[in-house]
């Protein structure tokens, strides 16, 4: 996921069950606070976040929040981005299902998503949640051992070697231990 200025993330979606999506990522960055976190219909990217299309929403639903049975199957509610700009986040959703996703878009917001609850007259519609900040197209991985290619940030870092250091800026080479030799 990549947006304007130095914005960027790794969000992983996993299908636990045929009824339970789990979405967990790191999103660095953001400005401290809320912000709405949306499956966009299209992975189109041709425009920058502006080409990915409406909020997915296949049965033509009202926006609402993750816990509402009525809303677009990609609201995702909000993630909390702390004082270092790092929104970091585990979602359990009972709508969302991976094959459904995968060639999509995911989205984060300028601001908090009221979840459909507000008065402005977007509410209904996007949550009320500002511009898109940021966006990245929802691809299929390999599967556990599947993939032998190092999946890094062309920084020389492996994903795994970024746990606890911020995606972008300063700080990302400090380590308190030597990087693995993959």
């Amino acid at each position: 996921m990549e947006g304007s200025g130095t914005i960027q993330g790794v969000v992983r979606f996993l299908q636990l069950s045929s009824e339970l999506c789990l979405i967990e990522g790191t999103i660095d960055g953001l400005e401290p606070g809320l912000h709405g976190l949306h499956v966009h219909q299209y992975g189109d990217l041709t425009k920058d976040c502006s080409s990915c299309g409406d909020h997915f929403n296949p049965d033509g639903a009202s926006h609402g929040g993750p816990q509402d049975t009525d809303r677009h199957r990609g609201d995702l509610g909000n993630v909390h981005a702390e004082a270092s700009g790092r929104a970091t986040f585990r979602i359990e959703d009972k709508q969302l299902k991976v094959w459904d996703v995968i060639g999509r878009s995911l989205v984060v917001d300028e601001g908090e998503d009221d979840l459909g609850r507000g008065g402005h007259p977007l509410s209904k519609v996007t949550g009320n949640s500002g511009k898109r900040l940021a966006c990245g197209i929802i691809a299929r991985s390999a599967g556990l051992f599947q993939n032998p290619k190092q999946i890094c940030s062309c920084d020389g870092l492996t994903i795994w070697e970024e746990r606890g250091r911020p995606i972008a800026g300063q700080g990302r080479k400090d380590s308190a231990q030597p990087p693995a030799h993959l």
